[in-house]
């Protein structure tokens, strides 16, 4: 059976929905949550809930799903993350490199004095010299590394969820304690 196409919603036009924000925070506590139980969740048949992800996925309001892994686990236990001001003409260079290497897991254009931060899962510490030796010969480079994560990765709040409107009302009422407009 063909799957008929339907218009395509903008994604304030799925936010705005309830049952696709509620699909969101379940998927987002719980990426494999199978169709039949979301459906369950949030009163919906399957194929209606099915659908629901489809046009989501089609709107990139979701963009994939991930598998996380301890790095611990596979032998990379020190998590570093390195700044980077390249020299004049480097830039691209530094983007290249950053996606040659398998140890940058992440790589970000900021503004700034720097213009990359590049997060770096390492199997020791004399490994670090290899890897910055890489990135001085196209500009400078300031390294941090990481003690603890006290906030591990987690979903950003949902607009009309319970996190997001709360944030606000206390942003609110603290404006007002303080006397000032917002």
């Amino acid at each position: 059976m063909k799957r008929e196409k339907l218009a395509p919603l903008s994604r304030s036009e799925l936010l705005r929905d309830q049952r696709n924000v509620e699909l969101l925070r379940l998927l987002g506590d719980d990426p494999r949550m199978g169709l039949s139980e979301l459906a369950r969740r949030v009163g919906m048949s399957a194929p209606a809930v099915r659908e629901r992800l489809i046009r989501l996925e089609e709107a990139k309001v979701i963009v994939g799903y991930r598998l996380l892994i301890d790095p611990s686990a596979l032998g990379y236990p020190i998590l570093a993350f390195i700044r980077i001001r390249p020299t004049p003409g480097q830039l691209a260079k530094v983007a290249e490199l950053a996606r040659a290497r398998p140890e940058v897991v992440e790589c970000h254009r900021v503004t700034g004095e720097d213009c990359f931060i590049l997060k770096v899962h390492l199997p020791a510490l004399d490994d670090l010299d290899e890897v910055l030796d890489r990135f001085l010969v196209f500009g400078q480079t300031t390294t941090s590394l990481v003690q603890s994560t006290p906030v591990p990765p987690r979903p950003l709040p949902l607009i009309g969820g319970g996190q997001a409107s709360a944030a606000k009302s206390n942003g609110k009422r603290l404006r007002a304690k303080s006397g000032r407009r917002s």
